[in-house]
């Protein structure tokens, strides 16, 4: 399958893994500081205290950016789990029909809840909503990228289902299932 946005979603897969980069830093910068701590408190100079502070609560927000922001580049790229045990063995011109069911199911729900998320982004700008950790990061910021990664989630199943919409029209017999390979 073919996606006209396929750079859109390629940019939110490397966000993704830019999220996923800096919690690694994170951790390791964490890790690290710790190490010389102890190493100072060994040698008798004391703790110099390298920690990074609400470091539990910048990771957390950094991994709902990568897990959201990866969403789309993972399914044109057939990286989602699917249980096709049964699709896979129907005919082709039912399954094709199938998999439009199940696309415009996925699509549904990513819109509502890409609904929800906007109206829970916007509450949290209107009432300047805070996380309750060790640091006040407003809250609209890993909202924003969840929001983000949910629209472009909805934009690659509207080009599958429009595409696999017209297979199903125009000749349902020669569908198969995408593993995303394609380009």
């Amino acid at each position: 399958m073919s996606y006209r946005l396929r750079p859109l979603y390629n940019l939110g897969g490397y966000l993704s893994a830019t999220c996923l980069v800096l919690i690694c830093t994170l951790i390791t910068a964490q890790i690290l500081g710790r190490l010389i701590d102890l190493l100072t408190t060994a040698i008798g100079v004391g703790r110099i205290g390298l920690t990074i502070p609400g470091l539990a609560e910048i990771s957390g927000f950094l991994l709902v950016g990568a897990t959201f922001l990866g969403l789309a580049y993972t399914f044109i790229h057939g990286a989602h789990i699917r249980v096709t045990l049964v699709i896979g063995r129907l005919p082709a011109h039912w399954r094709v029909f199938v998999e439009v069911f199940c696309l415009s199911l996925a699509l549904a729900l990513c819109l509502y809840l890409a609904w929800y998320l906007y109206r829970l982004l916007a509450d949290s700008i209107a009432f300047g909503e805070t996380s309750y950790g060790l640091l006040s990061i407003p809250l609209w910021l890993p909202q924003s990228a969840m929001l983000a990664g949910i629209v472009l989630f909805c934009l690659a199943l509207g080009e599958a289902w429009g595409q696999t919409l017209a297979t199903a029209l125009r000749r349902p017999g020669d569908f198969t299932i995408d593993d995303g390979n394609q380009e």
